[in-house]
């Protein structure tokens, strides 16, 4: 049993942290947020003890410290623009780290955190359980076993509705989330850089406040791929079954559908990085090193090879009157 704390645990994506947690046999001594709307807590850890100001928080784990009982994995689950400065607090208090995407906001970022790493004689890891999904193994398998010189035809599309509360969270503002590419999409160019290789060019036709839509090319693929939160861009299937969310993959205009089983897969990661296994900070680099391209590019609009979701006609700012 290791003794885990956790940096932001009233948001979205703690629960399945919480779970991992307990699902791996470990104990949670500390979390902290800025919310106290985090009762999700009694359902995993009934003991654990929570703050909402960082000092407090601070202060008791250092108790801890001083007693012999510090945490020694840290769960980073804050705002994107906050990750790389809570990994390093974790560092700092003598703990392993493990960060939900995106591990940083800059390649730069990277460099600082790589410093600190070497410095505490730690280990940061990063949640990418596209990686694990069957579905994309099975991918990976299949062009490595395919011709060697063979270039793919890829369409990637992700459509996940948002309402208008996202725009007046940190996700809605760049500077904190880093954008629909970065906040919505990392783990995705993760995935394409992983199975077929290094980017050579990035062209970005759309960039918008609910929607990015460009061509990627890499070393054994074209990818023309597009992600939004406008609902008017889910398929009409997809809103007939009542759902909200759509992934879909076309490699040489085959549909690989990997909709189901994203859930379930942060246990998963959590096991393989308490045995060593997981996924480090030079691992993220190049997608980091994309979306930070994607976000600093001017687009050139529906010119060339764009994906055919990037002429469906854009939504009006929510909060286009209070701009």
């Amino acid at each position: 049993m290791s003794r885990f704390t956790i940096i932001g645990v009233g948001g979205y994506i703690a629960p399945r942290h919480l779970k991992a947690i307990k699902d791996t046999g470990n104990e949670l001594v500390s979390a902290y947020d800025i919310s106290d709307s985090v009762g999700v807590l009694d359902s995993y850890f009934l003991h654990t003890a929570f703050f909402t100001e960082f000092e407090l928080y601070d202060r008791h784990n250092s108790l801890l410290r001083n007693r012999g009982e510090a945490f020694e994995w840290a769960s980073i689950c804050t705002p994107n623009y906050l990750h790389d400065s809570h990994v390093r607090y974790a560092l700092r208090m003598g703990g392993n780290v493990i960060c939900e995407k995106p591990l940083a906001l800059n390649p730069w970022n990277l460099d600082a955190l790589e410093s600190a790493e070497q410095s505490s004689g730690k280990r940061v890891y990063n949640i990418l359980q596209l990686r694990m999904h069957p579905a994309v193994i099975r991918l990976k398998e299949k062009v490595e076993q395919g011709p060697k010189d063979k270039t793919y035809d890829i369409d990637l599309t992700y459509v996940t509705a948002r309402g208008s509360w996202y725009y007046a969270s940190w996700k809605g503002d760049e500077k904190k989330s880093g954008g629909l590419a970065t906040n919505i999409g990392v783990h995705f160019y993760d995935m394409l850089l992983w199975i077929f290789g290094p980017l050579q060019k990035s062209v970005v036709h759309l960039s918008t406040h609910d929607r990015v839509a460009g061509l990627l090319e890499l070393q054994r693929a074209r990818v023309r791929y597009f992600l939004s939160i406008n609902q008017d861009c889910l398929p009409e299937a997809t809103l007939a079954s009542g759902k909200r969310v759509y992934r879909s993959l076309m490699v040489d205009g085959e549909e690989m559908d990997f909709s189901e089983g994203f859930t379930e897969l942060h246990t998963e990661s959590y096991r393989r990085i308490l045995k060593g296994e997981g996924f480090g900070i030079e691992t993220v680099r190049p997608s980091i090193t994309l979306v930070s391209q994607i976000r600093n590019a001017t687009p050139v609009g529906l010119q060339g090879d764009y994906h055919p979701l990037a002429r469906k006609p854009l939504a009006p700012h929510p909060f286009q009157w209070n701009r």
